[in-house]
């Protein structure tokens, strides 16, 4: 399928004040990573525009947006916006250039949507805003992109969209917002024990929603047996006319906010099985707070949707550009080498363990259970 690659310059600045999670230049670095290797052919990329007000508010609540709109203009949140909206807190803070980021994002993933209307792929890597509530800041999310996506691809007449979410939390907005539309099926593999604390195997929206929460440290084996047993069979019964796919990074080995243990190479591979059971995909980015796998892991998406060799050792203008990176959440000795000069992680292949056999054969939508 033809791949396009949705971006905005506006991730490139600063951004979540100096100690937050997401305070690292990931976002820049994936965009510098991809234009030092070469991959930039400008045919294929897009540059999405700001939505106004009319269009965010066909999900969020108006005076939410007030609230954030005037946040940003003062610089600072009020008491009231902290307590109602969650604004200007540790976890969602008040930065320059908050509005027209959260905006850019969601403009990115409707200009996705639309991109693939006619078949196609299309990467957003700086999508995938998952948490975002109607009315409230959630999980670092202002705004809910990925609900703006499946929206966009309903709006062209789709009676069969799915949300399969890869990041290590569960993608708890987005499942709320679809769950009483019968033309959405969603999946979401997440951490179980993580914040939000949601997405239990036993909520499955009537069928429509195959939550999966796998154990910490799960590794690459594990990941594949549950992709091949549970989520591979639920989106092929769903037959899908759209697919929304949400890469989170944050279930890579030595991310500091997730306990899973997995390669880049099984999430590449987890994508591209699900990129060719559609005709029209949407990609979009996630968490992720290390900014060396963050980072590598969604060049790396683009290359290999775009059809470049991404194996052997990067470059030396890539390698300066993982160099140059820094988290304050991961300590110098846990940093592996291998970050900074190849985009290909080892492999973490390893045993399955009990708890994930049980996890897959005690599922109330494994395919045996499925009338």
């Amino acid at each position: 399928m033809r791949p396009f690659l949705v971006t905005h310059e506006i991730f490139r600045r600063p951004a979540f004040g100096r100690h937050h999670p997401l305070a690292t230049r990931r976002q820049a670095a994936v965009q510098d990573l991809i234009e030092v290797l070469g991959w930039c052919d400008q045919a294929l990329m897009y540059v999405p525009a700001l939505p106004g007000r009319a269009v965010i508010e066909r999900f969020h609540a108006p005076d939410y947006l007030d609230a954030l709109e005037q946040a940003h203009a003062a610089g600072r949140a009020t008491t009231e916006m902290r307590e109602r909206y969650n604004l200007g807190t540790m976890e969602c803070p008040v930065f320059p250039g908050l509005w027209d980021r959260a905006r850019a994002t969601v403009g990115g993933s409707m200009l996705a949507a639309e991109l693939v209307l006619g078949g196609g792929v299309a990467f957003h890597p700086t999508g995938g805003t998952h948490h975002g509530a109607p009315a409230r800041a959630s999980g670092f999310c202002y705004l809910n992109d990925p609900v703006f996506a499946v929206m966009r691809l309903l709006d062209a007449g789709f009676t069969r969209v799915v949300h399969v979410d890869l990041d290590a939390h569960h993608g708890d907005g987005v499942e709320t917002a679809f769950a009483d539309d019968p033309r959405v099926s969603l999946v979401s593999m997440h951490e179980d024990g993580r914040w939000p604390g949601t997405g239990r195997p036993s909520d499955t929206c009537g069928g429509r929603a195959l939550n999966v929460p796998v154990p910490r440290g799960i590794n690459d084996s594990e990941y594949a047996l549950v992709l091949d047993r549970l989520v591979y069979p639920f989106v092929r019964r769903a037959e899908p006319e759209a697919l929304v796919i949400l890469l989170g990074a944050d279930g890579l080995a030595g991310d500091p906010l997730s306990g899973m243990r997995l390669s880049n190479e099984v999430l590449w591979a987890a994508c591209r099985k699900l990129v060719a059971m559609a005709p029209r995909v949407v990609v979009l980015g996630g968490g992720g707070y290390n900014p060396w796998t963050t980072a590598r892991l969604w060049a790396g998406m683009w290359g290999l949707l775009a059809g470049h060799d991404i194996s052997g050792d990067l470059p030396p203008a890539a390698q300066t550009v993982l160099a140059g990176l820094d988290c304050d959440l991961v300590d110098d000795e846990d940093r592996d080498p291998a970050w900074l000069t190849t985009l290909i992680d080892a492999p973490n292949a390893g045993p399955i363990r009990p708890q994930v056999a049980a996890l897959i054969e005690e599922h109330p939508l494994r395919p045996s259970s499925i009338v």
